[in-house]
């Protein structure tokens, strides 16, 4: 039995490759997501290790507010003069030296615009001198307050020479140094992981990146002979008391590298989830492909039942070319994959700066999860169709024609209980409260309504197939097509339900997109009242930010009734990170923004409705709030103001910004005096941002457009990662009508030979495409658009008011697949036109 199994997978290589091509490409998106993981983590440990690779011991302030690498940018306490001297003092100490190293050095390039970042910080510091990792590449280090050095990476984005005269941006306005000095590092490398720096003398680099005068952010200690590093640290942390953090360079490079494979982590959980929409769809078309195979096997397997096999093996029979097929494809998959992860880790690091990538490696995680996907969903995917081989009577091997289908009944009533549960376990997800279950259940009930539809789908196809065919119902050829299409409703069904997976999760999220996308815009022209926006687009980890005196000189424009700025910290609030905002003077915030209020005091603060009602707060309510710098403080909650009708939900007064981690605004609001047009005031407010390229002052729609275009960008990006599984969905349709088509030989021959031409047969396998994928796209619409509703309904408290559904894109979805259909019946509609008529009639 195995003998003949293997050597009926031989005789029929096509059926192969077109079942295993669906695991291949999903067991790709797998290996790829894993091994792209391994790398990136392998990158940034060797990134760590050598940034640290020079430090002992390195000694920092505890910081006043602590937040992890993905939760937004921690701000360094500031460490007194006073503390390297103590430093210096300690036994087992040989060096102290205090160091500036912060985010915020943003360098304004030849070109006259800002150097952008997509990752990396932009560090601005103090020059110590060359160490044992860097080197003087050109020039020297900066001596006069003037002066400035930066690293081969940022002198070769930047366009700058030694002797040019480079703008600088940091927590001051706009500076001008000159080049006297660039440096690398060993291994003829121009940065370590692609970080931009700039170093400054020590006065400039604590005046210009912490704002006050003989502070650092850190001591770099140098351990005497015969003291290990850890020894000093064990040494200095109790001397120096719990106000500081005594770490090994080996503590900190294990420690970055941890928090930034936190975050990894998460990235390799979306893509794994995309992984599992694929493969999800894969399931769709190897059903399908062994279900037509044990169809065209029927007298085959009769016979193998007549001269004595038994059920189970035949069962077996059908399971070994699953496994044969999963195994070949996973081997393929993982090889995929490993190209695939090799290609995004490039990708990433060019976004990155010119991230020098860790060799590519292939993780025991890639290859045990390739073989055991691949292999579990072919297996999967080919049970019920074994199950089905096996129930083929012996007398069905005299007999020319196959076993007829099956009564809907049953999988009619299976798939309307699957949905009813998948909708139940939706809704308690979207709309009920189970707590940390809610995901679960969204993504759970999501899995089950496909699953459930789908079995539906073979109920709805006859009927809306027979309806869709009558558009091509014209002709004989798309009469033809039409009744193709619909004379097997599983098989057609299975076929439109893979493309429905994909079309329905990229409507779905349109519709929520959309919804957003339209209430934001309802919105900010509700509680909007500024006519003039300054802001720009954050491309870094920090904000872009402006000189504050840009505030101060636009209200002294004519025709300007109020001109604020909007700062932002994220701070500590009993315990619980929070962001704020805070502006000069709250009332003159509000009159800009559309509302009014009174001044705050300085130790007073506003907090919106929502909030007070969240944290049980009331007008008098003492709130103990921990900013970035400086000390802890505690304010008293001096007014409530209505949702939206003032930007954040915590307003803390103007006296608070100086102890922000950035104390430059990062939004401005402008509102005129009625009846002044925006065209008189714009051009005046864009030339006082003039020294601040990050920013620009735009009016109101077109901020609000700028502020909606991004939910386009998260949409695009969703399109682009159930890419896959829509082009499994498409191989899918390549599939069918190729294994219907060898199916159909006899037929196809009989239609030859009675007068239908070459280019009528490709017609009408080209109408049975289109007709299949239209109906899958249909399902997807429909389906996505009743999920997308929903979720967007359930997200009414969180500002989605509108309901939008996408006609336009949902109309290109349809005409695309009617495309994919054009498409995919090519090669199966050329072979069924080459057909030899004399040699079909005969095949058997």
């Amino acid at each position: 039995m195995l003998r003949a199994t293997l050597k009926s997978l031989l005789a029929r290589k096509l059926r192969l490759v077109l079942s295993g091509l669906a695991v291949v490409l999903g067991v790709m998106f797998v290996s790829g997501a894993l091994v792209l993981t391994d790398t990136l983590n392998r990158t940034f440990d060797s990134i760590f290790a050598d940034a640290y690779s020079a430090t002992d011991v390195s000694v920092t302030a505890k910081p006043k507010v602590e937040v992890s690498e993905f939760e937004g940018e921690e701000v360094a306490a500031p460490l007194p003069a006073a503390t390297v001297d103590k430093i210096k003092d300690q036994p087992g100490v040989r060096s102290a030296v205090g160091r500036v190293d912060t985010d915020g050095a943003r360098v304004i390039g030849s070109d006259g615009k800002v150097l952008t970042s997509m990752g990396p910080p932009r560090l601005g510091g103090n020059w110590t001198g060359a160490d044992g990792v860097m080197e003087m590449r050109e020039g020297r280090g900066p001596e006069s307050a003037g002066e400035i050095a930066m690293n081969a990476t940022t002198a070769e984005l930047s366009g700058y020479r030694i002797g040019d005269t480079v703008p600088v941006l940091t927590q001051k306005p706009k500076r001008e140094f000159t080049l006297v000095g660039i440096w690398g590092y060993t291994g003829d490398r121009d940065s370590i992981g692609g970080t931009q720096e700039v170093a400054f003398t020590t006065p400039v680099a604590q005046e210009l990146m912490l704002g006050e005068k003989d502070v650092f952010t850190s001591v770099t200690v140098e351990s005497a002979d015969g003291v290990s590093p850890a020894e000093l640290r064990d040494s200095l942390a109790p001397a120096l008391g719990a106000d500081y953090v005594v770490k090994t360079g080996d503590d900190l490079a294990k420690e970055s590298s941890e928090s930034i494979k936190e975050g990894l982590g998460f990235f390799n959980q979306i893509l794994l989830g995309f992984a599992g929409i694929a493969l999800f769809v894969g399931i769709f078309l190897i059903l399908n492909t062994f279900s037509i195979v044990v169809a065209q096997r029927t007298r085959e397997l009769a016979l193998l039942r007549a001269i004595g096999a038994s059920r189970r093996q035949v069962i077996n029979s059908v399971l070994v070319e699953a496994v044969v097929v999963g195994l070949i494809a996973s081997i393929l998959g993982l090889a995929a994959g490993i190209g695939a992860g090799a290609g995004l880790g490039a990708l990433f690091g060019s976004m990155g700066g010119g991230l020098d990538l860790a060799p590519v490696g292939v993780p025991p995680s890639a290859v045990i999860a390739s073989f055991v996907v691949g292999l579990v969903v072919t297996v999967v995917a080919a049970v019920l169709p074994a199950l089905r081989a096996s129930r083929i009577a012996p007398v069905a091997a005299m007999q020319d024609v196959a076993t007829p289908d099956r009564p809907l009944t049953r999988i009619s009533v299976s798939g309307g209980l699957v949905t009813a549960a998948g909708a139940a376990a939706l809704g308690v997800g979207l709309f009920a409260d189970a707590g940390d279950a809610d995901l679960w259940l969204i993504f759970g009930g999501v899995l089950v309504t496909f699953i459930g539809v789908a079995l539906l789908t073979p109920l709805i196809s006859k009927p809306v197939v027979s309806l869709l065919g009558r558009i091509f119902s014209w002709s004989v050829p798309g009469r033809l097509g039409r009744l193709n299409s619909g004379r097997n409703p599983r098989r057609t069904a299975i076929t439109a339900a893979a493309l429905m997976v994909g079309i329905a999760l990229v409507t779905g999220v349109t519709v929520v997109m959309d919804s957003a996308k339209s209430s934001l815009k309802a919105e900010a022209a509700r509680i909007l009242k500024a006519q003039i926006m300054i802001s720009g687009d954050q491309n870094g980890p920090r904000p872009p930010t402006y000189d504050p005196a840009v505030i101060t000189d636009t209200a002294t424009i004519p025709g300007v009734r109020a001109a604020a700025g909007l700062y932002n910290d994220l701070v500590a609030v009993g315990g619980e990170r929070e962001y704020v905002a805070a502006s000069e003077d709250l009332a003159t915030l509000a009159q800009a923004y559309g509302s009014s209020a009174a001044t705050l005091r300085d130790d007073q603060i506003a907090v919106s409705a929502p909030q007070a009602t969240e944290s049980g707060w009331q007008v008098g309510t003492p709130v103990t709030i921990q900013t970035s710098r400086g000390a802890e403080r505690t304010y008293t909650v001096s007014l409530i103001f209505a949702e939206n009708t003032l930007p954040g939900s915590i307003i803390m007064p103007g006296a608070a910004i100086k102890d922000f981690g950035i104390t430059q605004p990062v939004f401005g609001f402008v509102r005129l005096d009625d009846g002044v047009p925006v065209s008189a005031v714009l051009p005046q407010v864009k030339a006082l941002l003039a020294d601040s390229p990050e920013v620009s002052a735009t009016d109101q729609q077109t901020w609000v457009d700028g502020q909606a275009a991004q939910f386009d960008q998260i949409i695009t990006m969703i399109q682009i990662l159930l890419g896959l599984a829509i082009l499994i969905a498409v191989l899918g349709v390549v599939n069918t009508l190729a294994l219907s088509v060898l199916e159909r030989t006899r037929e196809l021959g009989l239609l030859r030979a009675v007068g239908l031409g070459r280019a009528q047969t490709m017609r009408m396998v080209t109408v049975e495409a289109v007709v299949i994928s239209v109906f899958g796209a249909l399902l997807g619409v429909a389906v996505g658009a009743g999920m997308g509703s929903a979720v967007a309904r359930a997200l009414e408290n969180d500002g989605i008011s509108e309901i939008v559904l996408p006609w336009g894109r949902m109309g290109t979805y349809l005409a695309l697949a009617a495309l994919v259909g054009v498409v995919a019946a090519v090669a199966p509609a050329i072979r069924a036109a080459r057909l030899n008529i004399l040699n079909a009639i005969a095949h058997d």
